[in-house]
C-alpha cells in the first residue's frame, strides 16, 4: 500500500528535492548511478530516503518496475519517485530505469556470478566468501573509478609535488590508509607525516602555511578529530584535500580538493571497512601522479632508499 506522507508534507519534500536538484548535474545512462545514490543517501530524508534504499537493495527489480510498482515497494508515491529522479539529475523515471538497467547489465556481462547484495552466512564455505568479497571489492573499484574526478586528483598531485610539508590526518582504519600514503610519499623524497593523535595533529596543523598540503581521510566525512585537524591546517593557508565516500559531508565541505571513493558493504565488512581498498587505490593513483611530477627527484630518492635497506635483505642462496 502506498502511503501519503509526501503529500502531507509536500512543501518540505519539494523544497528538499529542489535543493538537491540545484546541486545535481545532468547525467547520461549507465554512469554509475548506484554509486551516486549510495554516496548521496545521507542527504535524503523521509520518503526520498526510502526510495533510495529500495533502489540499492534491489537495483534489478527497480530497473524492471514501473513507477507505480517502485512507489509501492518503497511505501511512497509516484510523485516522490519523480522528485527522486530529478534529484539525481534525470528528467524522469525512464532515464533512471535505463541507467540502472545499463549498470546491472554491465555487471552480468562482466561475468560476476556472485550476487553482491547477498549476505554472507556463518556457515558459508570459504570459496563462497572469497567470491563474495572479490565481487564486492570489484564493484567498489568500478564505482570509485566512475565517481572519481581525475581533475581533482591532478590538482592534489600538483599541490603535493610543490609542497614543503604534507600532513595526513585520519583515525582508526583511515589512519592505516594515511600511513600507507605517508610511506609512499616519503620513499620518493616528499616530506610527509601521518597523524592519528588529535593533539599532535593539531599542533602540526598549526605550523602549516601557504604552499603546504593537508590530507584528511574519513569514509563518512564526519570524524570530528579529522575535521578539526584539516580545518586547523586550512586556517593557516595550507591546501586541504579530503578523501571520503560522501562528497557533501562536513569534511568534504571544508576541503579545497575532494577525492571521492565508493564502497560495497558485506556481512562482517561494513562500509568503513569495505572502503579501505578503494581508498588505497585512489591514494596510490595520487602517489603515482606525484611521482610523475617529480620524476627525477623521485627516481633518485627511490634508488637511495632502496640501497639503504638492501643490506638487510636475506642473501641469495643462504640456508
Amino acid at each position: 500500500m502506498v502511503d501519503h506522507e509526501v503529500d502531507a508534507t509536500a512543501g518540505t519534500a519539494v523544497a528538499d528535492a529542489d535543493a538537491l536538484n540545484r546541486r545535481s548535474v545532468i547525467v547520461v545512462p549507465g554512469d554509475g548511478v548506484l554509486a551516486r545514490v549510495r554516496a548521496r543517501l545521507p542527504e535524503f530524508t523521509g520518503a526520498l530516503q526510502r526510495v533510495a534504499e529500495q533502489v540499492l537493495s534491489d537495483p534489478e527489480g527497480a530497473a524492471r518496475a514501473t513507477i507505480v510498482e517502485l512507489a509501492e515497494r518503497s511505501g511512497t508515491s509516484p510523485a516522490t519517485i519523480t522528485r527522486f529522479c530529478r534529484a539525481l539529475g534525470f528528467e524522469g523515471y525512464a532515464g533512471l530505469r535505463l541507467a540502472i538497467a545499463a549498470e546491472t547489465g554491465r555487471v552480468r556481462s562482466a561475468g560476476w556470478s556472485v550476487d553482491i547484495g547477498r549476505e554472507i552466512q556463518p556457515g558459508d564455505p570459504l570459496d563462497r566468501v572469497l567470491g563474495q568479497i572479490m565481487a564486492a571489492d570489484t564493484q567498489a573499484m568500478h564505482d570509485t573509478a566512475t565517481l572519481l574526478d581525475l581533475g581533482e586528483v591532478e590538482r592534489a598531485a600538483d599541490a603535493i609535488a610543490g609542497a614543503s610539508r604534507v600532513n595526513i590526518f585520519g583515525a582508526s582504519g583511515s589512519a592505516l590508509v594515511g600511513e600507507e600514503l605517508q610511506f609512499s610519499l616519503h620513499r620518493i623524497g616528499v616530506a610527509a607525516w601521518a597523524w592519528t593523535d588529535v593533539h599532535n595533529g593539531l599542533a602540526s596543523a598549526a605550523l602549516q602555511r601557504p604552499g603546504d598540503v593537508a590530507v584528511g581521510i574519513s569514509h563518512s566525512g564526519q570524524t570530528r578529530e579529522t575535521i578539526e585537524m584539516l580545518a586547523e591546517a586550512g586556517s593557516h593557508g595550507a591546501t586541504t584535500v579530503a578523501l571520503t565516500s560522501f562528497p557533501r559531508s562536513p569534511l568534504a565541505e571544508l576541503a579545497d580538493i575532494v577525492l571521492v571513493t565508493a564502497t560495497q558493504a558485506t556481512t562482517f565488512r561494513p562500509d568503513a571497512l569495505s572502503a579501505r581498498h578503494p581508498q588505497l587505490v585512489v591514494l596510490d593513483l595520487l602517489y603515482v601522479a606525484v611521482a610523475q611530477r617529480t620524476h627525477d627527484r623521485a627516481h633518485a630518492a627511490f634508488q637511495r632508499t632502496a640501497q639503504a635497506v638492501d643490506g638487510h635483505k636475506a642473501a641469495k642462496g643462504a640456508s
